[in-house]
């Protein structure tokens, strides 16, 4: 019983993202998840009570993952070394479709979700990370770049239009421009 019921929690989380992304959160009701699954309302209550706990679920893993980014990196010695592996694992994690899914969703429902606990919490979990990047001293500029850095990876996880790429290949371009943009790409280093 136990293995059905993780079995529907899973299905209405990858509905619900699918629905968010198609429609917006917002425009999204617990309703229309129940229908595109095929059961009832009701059990869509059984499992989330309301659209926000299914976001915060969608979000678990992504930010789980950042942790450990954001843990490993603070047990490192700040510097370019550093940067670029925490761009590489955070790279790594976005590797994952339904993390691809999540991130879409993030960037493109940002103003649905902004107001949200799990929102709140995802904004305060990123910028720990994004600090990660920066090496003590940096410049503005440099700053912003990191941040690009990270945009970088988010674009190379999900975005198929106007680009002539498999994802691998995308993923892997993504990967060297956030290099680039926070200085520790191959041309920095020769």
């Amino acid at each position: 019983m136990d293995e059905r019921r993780t079995d529907t929690r899973a299905q209405i989380r990858q509905v619900a993202l699918e629905l968010f992304a198609e429609q917006g959160y917002d425009k999204t009701s617990l309703r229309e998840i129940a229908e595109r699954l095929g059961i009832t309302k009701a059990a869509v209550y059984y499992h989330y009570k309301t659209k926000e706990e299914i976001v915060g679920t969608l979000f678990d893993d992504l930010l789980s993952g950042v942790d450990e980014i954001t843990e490993w990196a603070g047990a490192q010695e700040p510097g370019r070394a550093t940067t670029a592996e925490v761009l590489r694992r955070y790279h790594a994690l976005l590797a994952g479709d339904s993390t691809a899914q999540v991130i879409r969703f993030l960037q493109e429902g940002q103003t649905s979700f902004k107001d949200l606990a799990a929102g709140a919490d995802m904004k305060k979990r990123f910028g720990a990370l994004a600090r990660t990047l920066a090496v003590p001293g940096s410049s503005t500029a440099d700053q912003l770049k990191l941040r690009l850095a990270m945009i970088a990876l988010h674009l190379g996880a999900f975005l198929e239009e106007g680009i002539d790429a498999t994802p691998d290949e995308r993923r892997a371009a993504s990967l060297e421009v956030a290099l680039e943009l926070a200085g520790t790409g191959s041309a920095q280093r020769a």
